[in-house]
């Protein structure tokens, strides 16, 4: 497993397996298969899942010093007391005293004051040695750039939706200059085949070019799709609650796209977002109370 090394030194595995709205019920076994297969790195939040994804890890015989376990406070928690709060709700489901990367899931652009306070709550973790790595997921250049001038810390990791036909190389390059990793949800752009995408709905898995590409190197056009992500320096976390989708995600470290394959997957840009909105989160509109552990 090629790895990355985050701004404070910490080695983070360059892919690992998502988890946003696995079921419980189908977390562990997805978990387990992944560890299994492989894995070292899984992204998590609070989706209800956490509790699952602990169990996984403490079943899989796997020492816990070996696995990388990312989470998410979401902006329910915001605030400095509310997000230590939410570090101690998640560490309990997990099973776990130190997180390894703790990232807040986007910005609250309604009430900013707010997300900067949790911020400082993840500084104040960091330095405790409670986690070992902070981030952000979902913050624009704007948010980058205010989160930068209130506070001490710069975030290790940016997490964004990110695939051939939304690269939001704006942030992107901004990321770059700020020694802040690009991390992408959604890599193979599974956000373009959800209901939510609308009429434009349509599978960047099924574009002609990265078929044509899948067809030159023996891959599917999902792994051409993950190599492409990890080719530009991005760590990249696909999902997925099958075994056999879940090893062929893995097996993209023997094979590499030419100069030429970059530039053409690089043109797909469409400009079309598949997420919410960054600048239009509120709490009223996505706010839901995350449960005790």
């Amino acid at each position: 497993m090629q790895t990355l090394t985050l701004n404070n030194g910490v080695e983070m595995p360059a892919l690992g397996l998502g988890v946003f709205q696995t079921p419980p019920d189908e977390t562990r076994a997805a978990v387990t298969a992944a560890l299994d297969l492989g894995y070292r790195h899984i992204d998590t939040a609070a989706y209800g899942n956490e509790r699952e994804v602990g169990q996984a890890i403490r079943d899989s015989g796997v020492p816990r010093e070996q696995i990388f376990i990312e989470t998410k406070i979401w902006i329910s928690d915001y605030g400095y007391d509310e997000t230590l709060h939410g570090f101690d709700k998640s560490a309990a489901k997990l099973g776990v005293d130190r997180i390894d990367l703790l990232i807040l899931h986007q910005a609250l652009p309604s009430d900013f004051d707010k997300t900067l306070a949790a911020y400082r709550a993840l500084e104040k973790l960091l330095a405790d040695g409670r986690v070992r790595a902070i981030g952000v997921s979902n913050f624009m250049v704007d948010h980058l750039t205010a989160l930068l001038d209130a506070t001490t810390v710069v975030p290790a990791v940016n997490q964004l939706e990110i695939h051939p036909y939304f690269q939001q190389r704006a942030v992107l390059d901004f990321d770059d200059q700020h020694h802040i990793l690009n991390q992408a949800w959604s890599p193979i752009g599974g956000i373009t085949f959800y209901p939510g995408y609308g009429e434009h709905r349509r599978s960047v898995l099924e574009d002609p070019v990265v078929t044509a590409i899948a067809e030159t190197h023996g891959k599917s056009p999902a792994q051409v799709l993950l190599r492409w992500g990890i080719q530009h320096g991005r760590s990249v976390i696909p999902k997925s609650t099958k075994r056999h989708r879940i090893a062929e995600n893995i097996d993209v470290f023997d094979f590499a796209l030419t100069a030429d394959e970059l530039k053409v997957l690089d043109a797909l840009e469409t400009g079309r977002r598949g997420g919410p909105e960054p600048t239009s989160v509120t709490l009223a509109a996505y706010g839901r109370a995350i449960p005790e552990a």
